[in-house]
């Protein structure tokens, strides 16, 4: 600390602090500002272009035209190319066309969507129209990325790997074994398959398998779950009477202030999965649940499940759990077990390049 630091005194520091905070908030109200307007202006020159199309005899022709003369006016500007003009009458008409559910009127969009579809960046909204086939499904991820700052590759995958048509699906009790508002809650946190593209497993891959690769991967395994899931341990020990027992995965949701125990089976559900799951949930509610915690939740991960069963099994079970499919990638051939090199093998190779 300088002289005029000690000079100055903590009361300096307490509002240079504050005030670094402020500047802060300023930057980041002006860049959404920033994007808001530049977002506007796409969607308003958007509506000219499908404008000027219906009403003159310009055709698609001019894109190419009013792409080079905007870029040949604002250089500095990177928005001009015949590709993104391309990209802003789609945007625009997207969000035009009718939606199947709420029966929108063509050329018409309420002041709340555009508010949202303008709150993401352009590039999100790009994606999104582009990868989406209904406003319904687009609405539903803006919302997520909003919500969760998703980042534009992480957007690209929850939409290829069909979260919209995934998330809230899983057959569970949480209606008979949670209060409102937090069964509701509970049941859009669950998504039903799970999709472990990152993992490529063998064959004859066992449970124990199946947990190590999900832990060796967890970043990846955290973004399926989805927001709000802080992974505490596998092969989580409990003592019940005189016996161990041991939990495949435990996390705590931040979201739903609960304990979340994950079993893995790699066979097709059973009814009898349900009473070990049951018994776990039981344990971690009388052994770390503590004052404010809402009541642990499970969640049974199988290979495949007959939707019937799964719901006679679930109940009359008085602990709150959900069912769930999995679904891995490609397995690998038996005989190339091993033999390929990994990640770190082949960076570690391309550096002694």
């Amino acid at each position: 600390m300088n002289e005029i630091e000690v000079k100055l005194g903590q009361d300096y520091k307490n509002w240079l602090t504050a005030l670094k905070l402020r500047i802060r908030t300023v930057q980041l109200k002006a860049a959404v500002a920033v994007n808001t307007e530049l977002l506007t202006f796409y969607w308003e020159l958007g509506q000219d272009i499908v404008t000027k199309q219906k009403t003159s005899a310009w055709g698609d022709g001019f894109l190419k035209q009013l792409s080079a003369d905007l870029t040949s006016e604002f250089p500095e500007m990177k928005g001009f190319s015949i590709s993104n003009i391309k990209y802003i009458k789609q945007w625009h008409l997207f969000y035009g066309k009718p939606d199947e559910k709420s029966q929108q009127p063509v050329g018409q969009i309420t002041e709340n969507i555009f508010s949202q579809i303008t709150r993401i960046p352009w590039g999100h909204n790009i994606a999104i129209v582009s990868k989406c086939k209904t406003i319904t499904e687009a609405l539903y991820y803006v919302q997520q990325t909003i919500e969760n700052s998703w980042s534009r590759s992480v957007l690209v995958h929850q939409i290829e790997s069909g979260l919209f048509s995934r998330e809230g699906k899983s057959i569970t009790n949480f209606e008979q074994t949670l209060p409102k508002p937090q069964s509701d809650l509970a049941q859009q946190t669950l998504k039903d398959p799970y999709v472990f593209d990152f993992l490529t497993m063998t064959k004859s891959y066992n449970e124990l398998d199946l947990e190590k690769a999900l832990i060796d991967h967890i970043a990846h395994f955290l973004l399926e779950l989805g927001a709000g899931f802080a992974y505490l341990g596998r092969q989580f020990p409990l003592h019940v009477g005189e016996r161990d027992f041991f939990i495949d995965l435990l996390f705590y949701h931040a979201r739903l202030h609960c304990y979340v125990v994950i079993e893995l089976k790699t066979v097709d559900f059973e009814p009898e999965h349900t009473g070990k799951l049951n018994f776990y949930i039981k344990a971690i509610d009388e052994k770390l649940r503590k004052e404010g915690d809402a009541p642990t939740i499970g969640i049974l991960l199988c290979k495949s499940k007959d939707k019937m069963v799964a719901e006679y099994a679930l109940s009359d079970i008085h602990k709150p759990m959900g069912v769930s499919e999995y679904q891995l990638t490609q397995s690998l051939p038996e005989n190339l077990k091993g033999s390929l090199p990994s990640i770190e093998e082949i960076e570690t190779e391309l550096s002694r390049e």
